[in-house]
């Protein structure tokens, strides 16, 4: 029942977060005009708005002028329910699962923002690392009453986001060099940024390596194929985004494994 209730909470969110992903590298309100068919413009019923299901009811088709609507709505429906239940698995109702729901949701806008237009839109990375910094500070305190710990839970997320924009910005700059061509948007970099105020130092190093080895067999993958060339421009930022993801759900893990693999004195 309580993970029916999770996987509907998330799948609603990820109907917002269609709106947000379609409508802010527009510049259109998130708010008005309310979801309607993008071919003919009719309002949508509360019953067709429903999600998941209202695509299925419809049968992927506007009711009105039977233009077809992509799959993709579902899908990140879809995807949001199923990694707040994850996440509600993994960390039970915490203030610490609120706080993760909130990083998911930004992690699948910008993702699907930067595959739509390889751009990744300051207002929700810039946003996305004030919320991760408070959250940071605000949930050490509620769990334990403590200032202090809040205080360095604020100065953990700083850490980490300075050493997430400088990392990226010294990468792009790098790889810039070797390529003979821009490597990375600026987005990636403030992308980076949101992660280590959300992650920590150790959690945007883990997520930027894991972002590089999936970028890298994904890319390789698409090259060798012929699906896309080698000056191909590639968005970042969903290989920025799983990265966090795997980090999010098994960083511990790995870095204890690497620690014990490299490290084991230590």
């Amino acid at each position: 029942m309580v993970s029916g209730l999770v996987f509907g909470l998330g799948a609603a969110l990820g109907s917002f977060l269609n709106v947000v992903i379609y409508r802010l590298p527009q510049g259109l309100s998130l708010l008005y005009p309310p979801s309607h068919c993008p071919q003919c413009h009719t309002r949508l019923k509360p019953y067709d708005n429903v999600p998941i299901l209202g695509w299925l009811w419809l049968g992927g088709r506007c009711r009105h002028c039977k233009a077809p609507i992509s799959a993709r709505y579902p899908l990140i429906e879809g995807l949001t329910g199923g990694l707040f239940l994850v996440t509600f698995w993994g960390w039970g109702l915490t203030w610490w699962t609120v706080a993760y729901w909130i990083l998911l949701a930004w992690l699948i806008a910008l993702a699907f923002i930067d595959l739509d237009t390889l751009t990744l839109p300051n207002p929700l990375t810039q946003s996305g690392l004030v919320v991760g910094l408070l959250a940071q500070a605000m949930i050490p305190y509620l769990q334990t009453g403590s200032w202090s710990n809040g205080l360095r839970g604020l100065m953990a997320g700083i850490i980490g986001a300075v050493l997430g924009i400088w990392l990226f910005e010294g990468i792009t700059l790098l790889a810039s060099l070797a390529l003979g061509q821009t490597a990375m948007g600026g987005g990636d970099a403030k992308l980076a940024a949101m992660l280590g105020a959300w992650l920590g130092w150790p959690g945007v190093l883990l997520s930027g390596f894991l972002a590089c080895l999936v970028g890298a067999l994904v890319g390789g993958g698409a090259i060798a194929l012929g699906v896309i060339s080698r000056r191909h421009p590639m968005p970042f930022g969903p290989f920025l985004a799983i990265g966090a993801l795997l980090t999010l759900l098994w960083g511990d893990t790995l870095i204890a494994t690497y620690r014990s693999l490299f490290f084991p004195t230590l």
